[in-house]
């Protein structure tokens, strides 16, 4: 799962914004909740549509992520950052739109049919990289499962993000390759290691590249 990152407009939130997903999410320790006991879409929700036609609005909490119009800057992301949830669809989607967990991600895709919520606005800054300025230039997208566990990583679920990813590419010029679609794990500073080493990156760029 991804934390942290934090607007670095409000000095005292830095240190916290950067707690360890570790303590946030500890897969299995995390009971899933019906989808119906979810937290309700925030007010004007509804409204929104997404920037991805095919996925579901489902926005995280204000509280944990920074909205680009207060930063004075307009987001042009060239990146997108793959993470792996280490918890289940729902029980992520639940910690985004809890207002005390200090993390978010634009995206999350379901393993089992490749369903895709959006949880943040594109044009907004998710807390999700661990490092302020990797959040402010990326697209970040996770995906249920846990690294150590590769039947998490369908083949719906793959060709689902890859769809994902190339629309993202597509809106923003980002090249469809490894230098600017990433791993987690590749963020400098971060102590984490998704989507792991069984995520098949060969597969990933070459269907993301394909659609």
């Amino acid at each position: 799962m991804s934390v942290n990152g934090k607007t670095t407009d409000r000095p005292e939130e830095r240190d916290d914004s950067f707690a360890s997903r570790r303590r946030l999410l500890k897969g299995a320790a995390l009971a899933a909740v019906p989808y119906a006991l979810l937290p309700g879409p925030q007010a004007g929700a509804l409204a929104q549509a997404p920037d991805y036609p095919l996925a579901e609005w489902q926005p995280a909490h204000r509280s944990n992520y920074t909205p680009a119009k207060g930063t004075g800057t307009r987001r042009r992301p060239d990146l997108v950052i793959i993470h792996v949830t280490q918890a289940t669809y729902t029980s992520t989607l639940g910690i985004f739109q809890n207002s005390r967990k200090d993390v978010s991600a634009h995206y999350v895709v379901r393993s089992g049919d490749g369903h895709v919520a959006q949880c943040v606005r594109e044009s907004d800054i998710a807390w999700h990289a661990g490092n302020w300025d990797y959040n402010t230039r990326s697209v970040g997208i996770e995906h249920e499962g846990w690294v150590d566990q590769p039947a998490y990583f369908t083949d719906t679920l793959y060709e689902a993000s890859a769809r994902l990813t190339a629309g993202i590419c597509k809106r923003y010029g980002i090249p469809r390759d490894r230098e600017h679609i990433i791993g987690h794990h590749q963020v400098p500073g971060t102590d984490h290691t998704d989507p792991g080493p069984l995520w098949d990156w060969t597969r990933y760029i070459r269907l993301v590249g394909s659609v």
